[in-house]
């Protein structure tokens, strides 16, 4: 059983099991069909497509933001259309290391642990010289079943009673030197930054275990892990902070799904720009 991380040697020697589910979430903000041009160009063989955008996200109701939380009807017809039951091993890659992520998070958060994202994603995999399909593939559908947990979220109203509030977007977006796909510039009054980035190497491959554990622990201090609250620009690349710590040992936190683009947009919620203070 896969539950946070896998290699492209563990898939590769899985992928006619008939158990195993594979699934293509690549995606880039600025062109919405990208990501899916880039599946049907060339997927790892057996990858079905969900789009980070159209599937992933839904109509604003537990927060307003970027990429808002889907309802638990969506995600239970997303998930059955993909093909995944009770059972499933769920494999889930991207193009940036960031989406898959996403989707990683919302199966946990509908009960469906059975779920792993590829180490280094579909250029790890192309990389090594592995096959790959082009065009467009499909799973029989199943019948997912599953219903949230409410522990793992965070919305508008509670955020400021965080004990530990974890900005995961770049340094410029933090500070305020950048806004980013948002209007406005800055970060979450309180937060400190942990850019997502620092969990991956250069080639999207997740950095050594136990260097990331001293990371987090100093990040953390005195906070239990799964007390901390992490955020992003719309509650997609914080989710790749939670996959680390699952992976590294620690219980993740929780994730607010609105993030900066829902808190930004309200002039009366508290903001700050520079550094943590």
């Amino acid at each position: 059983m896969f539950k946070t991380i896998i290699s492209t040697t563990d898939l590769a020697a899985n992928l006619d099991n008939p158990n195993w589910i594979i699934v293509d979430a690549s995606y880039e903000l600025a062109d919405k069909a990208a990501g899916y041009a880039m599946y049907q160009a060339g997927h790892i063989p057996g990858a079905v497509y969900a789009h980070p955008f159209d599937d992933l996200s839904g109509p604003p109701l537990t927060d307003q933001g970027r990429h808002p939380l889907p309802s638990p009807e969506k995600l239970i017809s997303v998930f059955s259309r993909l093909g995944i039951s009770e059972q499933t091993q769920v494999v889930v890659y991207d193009n940036r290391g960031i989406t898959a992520a996403r989707l990683w998070w919302l199966l946990n958060y509908m009960g469906h642990d059975l779920v792993a994202v590829l180490d280094g994603g579909i250029d790890a995999w192309k990389s090594e010289g592995r096959n790959t399909f082009s065009g467009d593939e499909t799973n029989e559908s199943a019948n997912f079943t599953g219903t949230p947990n409410r522990q793992m979220l965070v919305v508008r109203d509670e955020v400021m009673d965080q004990r530990l509030l974890v900005d995961s977007r770049n340094p410029a977006r933090f500070l305020g030197d950048s806004s980013g796909a948002d209007a406005n510039a800055g970060h979450i009054k309180g937060a400190v930054n942990r850019p997502h980035s620092q969990n991956k190497d250069e080639n999207l491959k997740l950095r050594d275990p136990e260097i990331l554990r001293q990371e987090f622990a100093q990040l953390l201090g005195e906070v239990p892990s799964d007390e901390a609250t992490f955020y992003c620009g719309s509650g997609v690349s914080a989710c790749q902070t939670l996959l680390t710590m699952a992976h590294i040992g620690l219980k993740p936190g929780k994730l607010y799904v609105g993030s900066w683009s829902e808190w930004s947009q309200f002039d009366e919620l508290p903001k700050e720009n520079g550094p943590a203070r």
